[in-house]
């Protein structure tokens, strides 16, 4: 395989904060649309389903096209996707800010997902390609903190516009900041070492319908009435998987290198960034809820109690760089899933009357720990792979987040319903009979599938019997909070072991990257 040109090894600093800007506005666009879901829900008419379609069709999109597109970017030109990714995503923003029914806004995030794929692992693999040594490492440390930070202080920038202004704001936000970074990136090196071998097409369309359909499977599947149409996704994704496999190990010019994915420097470092990047997501995911429904803030309140959490991703991106050089990737990732376990440690300590200190400072553990654990997992991603395979690893990248946030929302969001409805069918069983005879057959349904339900159906009671009601719910929504944040500390348990286990030594992960870069496959040992 050839290059069709050497990048310069070492650019500038203003290439580098181009690059995390128009990382940026795919970040921020990934965390838009959750804190408006309820006003999309009044104003256009949405149902349940049309609305986690919109929450999940910019991942979709996404997460399904970053594969390829890295590919397509490797081979045609990087600097030249990522400006049709940033033009094409003003519009994209444009329909979805002003769509005029729910499934024109679900087809724009989708397309702007698709926009993002161009966009986002391509910034990497520019980075990649740009810097090298020490320059690299801290690079890639601020592209990791300052893009998850833009994600979590997206719900808190659209929360405060949502007071005075409609619900597409959110969307309509990111087009000057995408007209922003579309001008700045024109000044950018026009080839970074991209290729001249083939581009794996058929490989392309099956990673994409097989990652789509499995993220589309694990959203739905905890939605009531959508198991079957989940096992069909689940069996459509096994299927392009598979076939998928076959591909990549059948063609001269594979997609996903599956011996490069055997290394252990990058196939662990992807499995704790899914771990560390789902935590965070599905810790945003249950907290925004419960500070809603139980401890009673409004949109905006939600969206500040997250601030800390991308004060500390951004302030902490460099520490993780200097933890790097110092200890090496294995201790400062081990020491990222400690700080992201304190922090679902601290989420147990959550009640009705806990004060914003101790909701705040638990966002900020758990930023802290991303931030310092995101760093280590990228750049040994991107490390392991060879150069003509960097859009391969910049899409693992991107995967580590999409996948794991997908995975962590399902399960928590399911663990949190079941033991609600649980709990609160508990508490109406033992109402007195005068109680339970208020509530209607749909009321009573209603109740035991969401908190929003119970409010609905506290409204028909008397106040005698309203208040009681929401107080169950309250506690029958924490107690189902409190068994989301064990399976989120248990798979944090699990990642750790498996990193302190598993990941070489700073001696003999040098060692290995080096040999990577050098492109040598390093001989196996027994011990690192």
């Amino acid at each position: 395989m050839t290059t069709t040109g050497a990048p310069p090894r070492q650019a500038g600093q203003l290439a580098l904060w181009t690059l995390i800007l128009a990382a940026s506005v795919a970040n921020l666009n990934l965390s838009v649309a959750n804190v408006a879901l309820p006003d999309i829900g009044r104003e256009l008419g949405a149902t349940q389903v049309e609305l986690n379609m919109v929450a999940v069709g910019f991942t979709l999109g996404l997460a399904s096209s970053v594969l390829y597109l890295g590919a397509i970017g490797d081979r045609y030109g990087r600097k030249r996707l990522l400006l049709l990714g940033l033009a094409l995503s003003i519009p994209v923003a444009a329909l979805a800010a002003w769509a005029p029914d729910p499934a024109v806004l679900v087809a724009a995030r989708f397309l702007g997902g698709i926009c993002a794929g161009m966009v986002y692992p391509t910034t990497l693999s520019i980075i990649t390609a740009l810097y090298s040594g020490k320059q690299r490492v801290m690079a890639i440390a601020l592209w990791s903190g300052i893009g998850a930070g833009a994600s979590a202080i997206g719900p808190a920038i659209v929360g405060a516009l949502l007071t005075f202004t409609w619900w597409g704001v959110g969307f309509a936000l990111t087009i000057p900041l995408a007209a922003l970074a579309f001008l700045l990136c024109l000044r950018l090196p026009s080839r970074t070492g991209e290729l001249s071998n083939s581009v794996d097409h058929v490989g392309g369309i099956l990673s994409a319908i097989a990652i789509g359909t499995l993220i589309a499977a694990i959203t739905f599947a905890p939605t009531p009435g959508q198991g079957f149409v989940a096992l069909i996704l689940a069996a459509i994704a096994v299927i392009a998987l598979v076939a998928f496999l076959v591909q990549e190990r059948r063609t001269a010019d594979p997609l996903f290198d599956l011996a490069v994915a055997r290394r252990r420097t990058f196939w662990v470092a992807a499995l704790a960034g899914i771990i560390v990047f789902g935590s965070l997501m599905g810790a945003m995911f249950i907290g925004q809820q419960f500070m809603q429904n139980v401890l009673g803030y409004d949109s905006f309140e939600a969206g500040v109690g997250i601030l800390p959490a991308a004060v500390t991703l951004i302030l902490l991106s460099p520490v993780a760089a200097i933890l790097i050089r110092r200890f090496g990737s294995r201790l400062t990732l081990a020491l990222g899933f400690i700080l992201v376990g304190l922090g679902f440690a601290a989420m147990f300590l959550w009640t009705e009357s806990s004060p914003y200190a101790l909701v705040g400072g638990t966002y900020a553990l758990l930023g802290a720990g991303v931030a310092i654990a995101a760093a280590p997992a990228s750049r040994a991603i991107m490390s392991s792979v060879p150069a003509q395979d960097l859009g391969m690893g910049s899409a693992t990248n991107d995967l580590q987040r999409d996948l794991g946030g997908a995975i962590m929302q399902a399960v928590m969001g399911t663990l949190l319903v079941v033991r609600y409805a649980r709990d609160i069918t508990d508490a109406f069983n033992s109402a007195p009979a005068d109680e339970q005879s208020q509530l209607s057959d749909q009321a009573i349904s209603l109740m035991t599938q969401s908190f929003t339900g119970a409010e609905q159906a506290a409204q028909s009671l008397p106040a005698q019997y309203s208040a009681g009601l929401l107080e169950a719910a309250k506690q029958a929504f924490t107690d189902g909070s409190n068994v989301a944040y064990a399976a989120g500390l248990v798979a944090v348990i699990a990642g750790l072991v498996i990193v302190v286990t598993l990941y070489p030594r700073k001696a003999k992960e040098a060692q290995i990257l080096e040999q990577y870069a050098e492109g040598d496959q390093p001989a196996p040992t027994s011990k690192d």
